[in-house]
């Protein structure tokens, strides 16, 4: 069994507590949980009697009692406690995202790979998805040829002004470093370099407060380019109801239609780009079959990552989602910040130092939220994961 601490008791902790205490995990044991909210930890000395529970991260991991650590507190802090974790020999899985700007993260990877023999996963649980796992399939094998296009709408994470007031680090620069894309999207930004690689250029357009009493943004738009000149659009917000969830994949071979967890693929007789330079009419498309793409059904989101996890650390198999991957999903969205703060197209990488100098100005400016805290039950909300989810 592997002895794990949990660092951050707070909405989806609570859920992975849940999913192991239920043995859906069968490789862990919780020995220890640490949070400062006095509500969260007599919640996780209830929930698990056996455990330590400490009111400070820091005091939890220099414990002795863990092997490993999961660590779920405020974005800023991801980082921190990860490289703390690592400093005192424990095995780490870090929710996402990986921190709020590339350079502290650059930190966690440079104290990561001083630490060869410890594990340093990150929690992309949507990279299990059977649907997303599909399409990186069908884009890596060329079945729709050379890409051309990607249209992403993921507008079905709405929130009310409720949600926001739960918490006095919420929707600030200061307590959690960005909005929509930085608590709700970090997984499409992840699955949308895990798929189709890295842009190379971004222009966007966050709107601060479009649709709520905030200080981040809830609304963006963003236009991409690709190394091999394809291009993309990614639509988010916080504010559409109903959302939608649908991305769209063009290829020289053909269209790739994802809504929620239905694939369809319209696949092209002849290459486009073949066809373009040898029909003889002016208007005919190449002829068509539509497909629609079976997957393997597998869908075992946080689950599936956490038993990884520790089957990594116990025979050496693959993680999900290796832990020095996560700065490439936070490069686009620091990318998309960058961008439109400053109006302007940006190249990536970026500059990392020019973006958390604006990051600060903000920061300076961020007002210190008084409200109740609430924990919420995370039940329906992860937006489009409950569709994503359904069988």
């Amino acid at each position: 069994m592997l002895k794990l601490g949990v660092v951050g008791v707070g909405g989806i902790a609570s859920m992975h507590v849940d999913n192991i205490v239920t043995g859906k995990c069968p490789g862990i044991e919780i020995v220890a949980m640490a949070d400062r909210k006095e509500s969260r930890r007599k919640w996780a000395a209830e929930k698990v009697p056996a455990a330590k529970i400490f009111t400070e991260g820091a005091d939890l991991i220099k414990s002795g009692l863990c092997e490993a650590v999961l660590i779920a507190v405020p974005h800023y802090q991801h980082p921190e406690m990860t490289i703390l974790a690592l400093q005192n020999g424990l095995h780490v899985m870090c929710e996402k995202p990986a921190g709020v700007y590339t350079l502290q993260v650059r930190e966690m990877i440079a104290e990561a790979n001083k630490h060869p023999k410890l594990t340093f996963a990150m929690m992309f649980n949507q990279r299990t998805n059977c649907v997303y796992r599909k399409i990186k399939e069908m884009v890596e094998n060329k079945t729709i040829g050379e890409l051309k296009r990607i249209n992403w709408i993921i507008t079905d994470w709405y929130r009310t002004q409720f949600y926001y007031d739960s918490g006095d680090w919420r929707a600030t620069w200061a307590g959690e470093g960005g909005g929509v894309l930085l608590n709700q999207d970090p997984h499409q930004l992840d699955l949308l370099q895990w798929m189709f690689g890295m842009p190379v250029k971004i222009h966007a357009f966050c709107h601060e407060a479009k649709y709520h009493d905030i200080e981040v943004e809830d609304d963006v738009t963003a236009y991409m380019e690709f190394e091999n000149g394809a291009t993309g659009v990614f639509v988010t917000s916080t504010g559409d109801a109903p959302g939608t969830n649908r991305l769209e994949v063009t290829g020289t071979k053909g269209k790739i239609v994802c809504d929620y967890n239905s694939i369809s693929f319209t696949e092209l007789e002849v290459d486009e780009r073949t066809w373009c330079v040898t029909e003889k009419s002016g208007y005919k498309i190449p002829n068509t079959k539509q497909i629609q793409v079976e997957t393997d059904g597998e869908n075992p989101q946080h689950i599936g990552v956490l038993n990884a996890f520790v089957k990594h650390i116990k025979e050496g198999t693959p993680l999900v989602a290796d832990g020095r991957e996560g700065i490439n999903g936070l490069m686009i969205s620091n990318a998309m910040y960058l961008s439109s703060w400053t109006k302007q197209t940006v190249d990536l990488p970026i500059d990392e130092q020019k973006f958390l100098e604006l990051l600060n100005e903000k920061r300076k400016t961020s007002k210190h939220k008084v409200v109740e805290e609430t924990t919420m039950s995370i039940d329906g909300s992860f937006g489009s994961t409950s569709q994503w989810t359904r069988k």
